[in-house]
């Protein structure tokens, strides 16, 4: 990874990174233990913070470089929330003059219920003012960027809805930007449903980069990644690397999962990095895991940055952000996720 910074001094700034999408706000609740239908369990905590692809995602790739040009489309209610979320982009420097203000609508939130160890979450969201963002809200004129990164698909319903022409409304935004020569990249939401095949697959023909999780990309693929014992199966993930390719992705497919990253580019190169091995009490929630490794994947896209050290400086991400409840606050800079990576080295598989 120390190559990595030294290729970064040397990197001419290019026009940025706009991430678009998903504007929460999380409240993070530990809990002593999720129980069962009809029964009690104890709030131990109650923390709020940003979340959601558009903030998460920004916010820890300015944390982890300052000076990467950043701006962030979305939408959000006219209520305290929705002002907290600007305050708090603004704060880090991120352009946020795309966040459009929705009248007589909550800003959307979630629940975050975390047990007690950390390391297990489920979550309770109200859509509110992201499922009324969509198409018309961009102003495309004014996209100037390296990258358009666009999440959660699933969880953005004016994106979601159908397009005539090029399948999703999400698929036919992904295709304008990608003709005005923008590099475009995609985040999927988890969720158990059945929708993934109809609803992602008409983007990725319009994405130069797709980073999902190993659930996500399974339910894309219809290729199973975890055996019945819950283990990973390598060879089922660079298969799935390889369909997603099949189904339209152009540069760079990212797989991510508690286990490591998997990185496969269209000449076919493929590459895992396993996550870092933490000790005991270092994981404090798990909520922002996924967009830090996003955010790593994304930051080291943008300057060129080879397979392996984008899965390093990715998988770090990851563990870093572990390292607090909420789903940002555990991000540093580049700096300090080499440091972070020489304390803790990689697991054995």
């Amino acid at each position: 990874m120390q190559q990595a910074i030294e290729i970064w001094w040397e990197y001419i700034m290019c026009e940025g990174i706009i991430i678009a999408g998903n504007l929460i706000v999380d409240y993070v609740k530990k809990i002593d233990t999720y129980p069962k239908i009809g029964m009690l369990c104890n709030v131990m905590s109650v923390k709020r913070s940003v979340g959601g692809c558009a903030a998460n995602t920004s916010i820890d790739i300015a944390k982890i470089d300052g000076e990467v040009p950043l701006s962030v489309l979305g939408s959000v209610g006219s209520d305290e929330n929705g002002r907290y979320i600007i305050k708090e982009l603004a704060r880090n420097n991120i352009d946020v003059s795309g966040i459009i203000v929705k009248e007589d609508v909550d800003t959307s939130f979630t629940d975050v219920m975390t047990e007690s160890d950390g390391e297990n979450r489920t979550f309770f969201h109200a859509r509110g003012a992201n499922a009324l963002f969509g198409f018309d809200d961009i102003d495309f004129g004014k996209i100037k960027a390296d990258i358009f990164h666009i999440g959660y698909a699933l969880l953005l319903d004016c994106f979601d809805g159908e397009d005539d022409e090029y399948g999703t409304v999400m698929a036919k935004t992904l295709a304008k930007v990608q003709g005005m020569g923008c590099k475009t990249s995609i985040d999927v939401v988890s969720e158990n449903s059945d929708r993934y095949s109809k609803i992602v697959t008409p983007s990725l023909r319009y994405c130069n980069y797709a980073i999902l999780n190993e659930i996500e990309s399974s339910l894309i693929c219809g290729i199973p990644v975890r055996n019945d014992a819950g283990e990973i199966l390598h060879n089922n993930i660079r298969e799935v690397c390889e369909r997603m390719f099949y189904l339209g992705v152009k540069d760079i497919v990212c797989i991510h999962a508690p286990e490591g990253g998997w990185h496969m580019d269209n000449a076919g190169q493929y590459k895992f990095v396993p996550s870092l091995c933490l000790p005991n009490g270092y994981i404090k929630g798990s909520v922002g895991a996924g967009d830090a490794f996003c955010a790593g994947m994304l930051y080291s896209i943008y300057n060129e940055f080879d397979a392996e050290y984008s899965l390093r400086i990715a998988v770090t991400a990851a563990a870093s952000s572990l390292s607090f409840e909420n789903a940002i606050d555990g991000m540093v800079p580049l700096s300090k996720l080499i440091q972070l990576e020489a304390k803790y080295p990689n697991q054995t598989f």
